[in-house]
């Protein structure tokens, strides 16, 4: 699961980089942590090009309780309420890392070991006259699973096109198994010893 990720300065110019088409004018809206429910940026296609666009993170849920911020790859495409955006409305979710939290309730966070910004698939759709995104995860690799058994499906640089603008290739990456990450927490466990 991916409830929580998050987006510094350094992030935001390294996402300019990967998109030529991006309007230098639109800024990041939100820098930081991104939990549910907010706007954030993502990168989805017009026409052959990539671009930047704000969305809201989550789908409402049928019953009207909360929103569905995951969805699992390895399902999405047998799921009604995901399968039209996977197959249609595919984006990619720009982060620095992302957070998990262990049965102990201690806080995680993910990062890529060989580059600054981690590229999560998600698609969108339209809930009630704006575009919300989900981020698809997967079964965790051994760099998370220590502490939780899923993980946001990471796409490296050279798939982000692919992931977006190619329909032939959605299969092949929905069952890619992501790169290994570094972990952090935010204090270090002191021994006696």
């Amino acid at each position: 699961m991916c409830g929580r990720y998050y987006v510094d300065d350094e992030t935001a110019k390294e996402i300019e980089k990967v998109i030529r088409d991006l309007d230098r004018k639109l800024k990041l809206e939100r820098i930081g942590d991104i939990k549910p429910s907010q706007r954030a940026g993502v990168i989805r296609g017009s026409g052959e090009h990539l671009i930047m666009d704000q969305m809201s993170w989550g789908f409402p849920r049928f019953d009207g309780k909360g929103l569905l911020i995951n969805a699992r790859a390895e399902s999405v495409l047998e799921r009604k309420t995901f399968r039209e955006s996977v197959q249609h409305r595919r984006c990619v979710i720009p982060a620095k890392g992302f957070y998990e939290w262990d049965k102990s309730k201690e806080k995680f966070a993910y990062e890529r070991r060989d580059a600054s910004v981690l590229f999560m698939a998600g698609c969108y759709n339209w809930y009630e006259d704006k575009e919300r995104f989900v981020i698809l995860t997967t079964a965790a690799n051994p760099s998370v699973a220590p502490v939780h058994d899923r993980m946001p499906l990471i796409l490296e640089t050279e798939e982000v096109k692919d992931w977006v603008l190619d329909d032939k290739a959605t299969e092949f990456l929905l069952h890619k198994t992501p790169v290994l990450l570094s972990d952090g927490t935010e204090y270090e466990q002191m021994t006696l010893f």
